[in-house]
């Protein structure tokens, strides 16, 4: 992926459109107000840092919820329309805009509670986490809140029809190389689109965990896995598919999931997918083998090199309960079935 120096990265906010896409997703903005609104007893009272504030409505939401001062730290101009909408909701007694990176501003005092919306594309796209881990450690009291406080990042194999067998036909005109062209391109940059889960080939994979109160930005540098996923439908194996979910402190209420998981609710991040270079036929129980790699880029750290080399499932070692259709994982589960079957009292 290309980069954008610092400068062209908070300048990219200022326009209008990107909030209002963020403004308009209906399953982010419900998620953190039920987030917030079920913690409104932890929340009366307190302090809370929210870290890229942008138009300020987290801000609103925390300030509604009772807490005592908000500090809403906004680097690019857009901190002036959250200074509108903080005067809009007659909420100037509580919530203070501050222009500035939370990298190089100061509070007068640390902060009970720290929010942000720093998730990007593929979760870490943008690398906005990094800016709130030094708030975290730098404004946070010793058992302060975190919202979100934990985030997953998930990968599954997928069929993407609308690189693949939608150019055979475009209205009776065949442009198959027209969908190669795409293809080419998109090895080069993942796509970003909702995935219909019908397409989705098989069961998700754990890429990353991430802890918000412990998680450093070191963390961040390198992610390697090796997955081996099994194919839990016929289809045809064209990329790989990533999605993230994040989880907020709950205190006595059901706990609160923002998820991007292409069953649930549309958010503007869709989905990101790395499109093969070519499909391959698969039956239910074929086992699909990978390595997915994501390395920050040197040359600017808010974006990654999103690597995937595929991988020999007959090469690597497959989980004690694989359901996959390779003999020896067919050999294996029928001994354990035995074994389970014979341990069970009379």
């Amino acid at each position: 992926m290309e980069g954008m120096d610092t400068t062209d990265y908070f300048e990219s906010y200022e326009d209008l459109e990107i909030h209002q896409l963020m403004l308009s997703d209906v399953a982010r903005n419900k998620a953190y107000k039920k987030a917030i609104e079920d913690n409104a007893k932890e929340i009366k009272g307190k302090t809370v840092l929210d870290v890229g504030a942008g138009t300020g409505i987290l801000s609103v939401f925390f300030a509604k919820a009772g807490a005592k001062k908000v500090y809403a730290v906004e680097a690019s101009n857009v901190y002036k329309i959250a200074e509108d909408v903080v005067k809009e909701n007659q909420l100037s007694s509580v919530i203070e805009v501050i222009h500035g990176k939370v990298e190089e501003i100061d509070l007068p005092e640390k902060v009970d509670i720290i929010v942000s919306e720093w998730m990007g594309f593929y979760l870490l796209h943008e690398a906005m986490l990094d800016s709130v881990i030094f708030a975290r450690d730098k404004f946070l009291k010793e058992g302060g809140l975190m919202f979100p406080e934990s985030a997953t990042l998930y990968s599954a194999a997928c069929s993407v029809p609308s690189m693949f067998e939608y150019w055979n036909n475009v209205d009776g005109v065949s442009m198959r190389c027209f969908g190669e062209k795409l293809r080419q391109k998109a090895s080069q940059k993942p796509i970003t689109e909702q995935i219909d889960p019908e397409n989705i080939l098989t069961d998700p994979e754990n890429v990353l965990w991430l802890d918000l109160r412990e998680v450093t930005a070191e963390d961040l540098n390198n992610i390697k896995i090796q997955q081996l996923a099994v194919a839990n439908k016929e289809g045809t194996y064209q990329g790989i598919c990533l999605w993230f979910t994040c989880n907020f402190p709950s205190y006595g209420t059901e706990p609160v999931t923002l998820s991007t998981d292409p069953e649930e609710e549309e958010t503007h991040w869709k989905q990101t997918t790395i499109v093969l270079p070519t499909q391959i036929n698969v039956e239910k129980g074929t086992p699909l083998a990978y390595e997915l790699g994501l390395q920050r880029c040197n040359e600017n750290n808010r974006r990654y090199k999103i690597e995937v080399t595929m991988l020999d499932p007959d090469e690597i070692e497959h989980p004690e309960f694989c359901n996959c259709y390779l003999t020896k994982c067919i050999l294996v589960r029928a001994m354990l079935e035995k074994y389970e079957k014979d341990s069970l009292p009379n």
